[in-house]
């Protein structure tokens, strides 16, 4: 059975066994004209006035916007909240757009360009948010573990603050979208690592398509509304990256419903785990490193079976991504030191989250890498590398027939990594 994978810009055809398991997303149309569905939302806001009536000519305005680790379509919701400003008396001047580029590298002027298209860049003051840089962020208060909050300083500069994002399922913080384009995205560093901390991270609720009870998502909301965001403007979107619904106005309203619609679109039910899972990080941009990419196999851990094994297809084109990620990779000897090191009382270092993640999945089932990564240095970060995935899985196929008296395994494929979540049921 022919199977495409979601791989860097190209993608990956694979052939797989024809008793494997593929778990799509729900089918949700495109909207056919997502611009105007954008401009629409921004006139008929969920629990708010719409967005011009919030705004005077003489009011400083800011606009967060993801960084080029995200598919949101930037490109289609700036231009519709400019053009509103624009109409509202706003100069340009008066505008600042902040990058929420959280933890990671800022962008280079090409992919900004990219990102927002080539008149926003060239008539737009662009803020690259940096964590590590405290002059650049004003005090917002404490949490109740006593880590200092700092935001962006640019951002709460302004008299009117607007969030724009993308609404899907996350690893631990349920789901993205709506807060989170505060903590992590214009936060600092202190508050990020406190957020995405070894006990906060271990809790049980901490988790894909959580969003009650779980500590990150919670946190990362208060801070959010502790800001005081005018307006919102999150979108959700299908396998091919498209818009399939806008929900703007007030933050919790508009992401909740956000969530609600996320929640139908990519939660799948499952009836058991599964001996393989062959998975995605939804190729480029998410894939491009593999920082960014401990999200493919961690999505595929909701379904395997414990001592089983996961092949990740990720492209890793920036390589590992973060240097101290990459660094704290060679601090253990094997995943469960790793583990054990993160969860230690008083251990708090940056990137920490990557390797939680990354090795509470390794304890549980085997990880092979498919990607630009060569052998050693895949070896290096604790994978198992894979040179083929086809050759891969039925070398894992001849092993689980061995250990199991010769009975055929099972396999999932997530050809849309956390597009697709599994919920075993019982």
């Amino acid at each position: 059975m022919k199977v495409h994978l979601p791989y860097g810009r190209q993608g990956l055809e694979v052939e797989l066994p024809t008793q494997a398991q593929v778990l799509l997303p729900e089918r949700v149309p495109a909207l056919v004209r997502p611009e105007e569905a954008v401009r629409q939302a921004l006139r008929q806001p969920i629990g708010s006035p719409p967005l011009a009536e919030l705004v005077r000519p003489t009011d400083r305005v800011a606009i967060v916007f993801s960084d080029i680790t995200r598919p949101t379509p930037n490109h289609i919701l700036l231009p519709a909240i400019l053009a509103e400003l624009a109409a509202r008396g706003v100069p340009k001047e008066n505008v600042a757009l902040v990058n929420a580029t959280g933890m990671h590298r800022p962008n280079t002027r090409e992919e900004l360009i990219a990102m927002l298209g080539q008149d926003v860049v060239d008539s737009y003051r662009i803020v690259q948010h940096d964590a590590r840089d405290r002059e650049q962020q004003t005090f917002l208060s404490k949490n109740e573990r006593g880590a200092e909050i700092w935001i962006n300083g640019d951002y709460m500069r302004a008299d009117v603050r607007i969030l724009t994002g993308f609404v899907e399922p996350h690893m631990f913080a349920g789901y993205s979208g709506g807060g989170k384009a505060v903590l992590p995205g214009i936060a600092d560093a202190e508050i990020i690592m406190s957020n995405h901390g070894g006990s906060m991270l271990a809790h049980p609720r901490a988790t894909w398509c959580h969003a009650e009870g779980n500590p990150v998502f919670e946190e990362a909301r208060r801070v959010a509304l502790a800001t005081q965001p005018a307006f919102i403007v999150n979108v959700t979107l299908n396998e091919r990256k498209e818009v399939t619904g806008v929900f703007a106005g007030e933050m919790v309203q508009a992401h909740d419903a956000g969530i609600a619609f996320a929640e139908r679109a990519h939660v799948q039910p499952l009836h058991q785990r599964y001996d393989i899972v062959v998975s995605t990080n939804m190729g480029y941009p998410a894939d491009i490193n593999l920082y960014q990419s401990v999200k493919g196999m961690s999505v595929a851990a909701q379904a395997v079976k414990e001592g089983g094994a996961i092949v990740l297809a990720a492209e890793c084109a920036d390589g590992l991504g973060q240097a101290h990620y990459a660094e704290m990779l060679a601090w253990r000897k094997t995943p469960r030191e790793l583990l054990d090191m993160v969860l230690e009382p008083g251990f708090a270092e940056l990137e920490q989250w990557a390797i939680q993640c990354q090795t509470m999945v390794q304890v549980r089932a085997d990880v092979y890498l498919y990607s630009s990564l060569g052998p050693e240095q895949t070896r290096r970060t604790h994978l198992k590398h894979c040179r083929d995935i086809n050759e891969t899985v039925a070398a894992l196929l001849e092993d689980c027939r061995r250990k199991n008296d010769g009975n055929e395994p099972s396999i999932l494929v997530l050809p849309f990594g956390q597009l697709a979540v599994p919920r075993v049921e019982a």
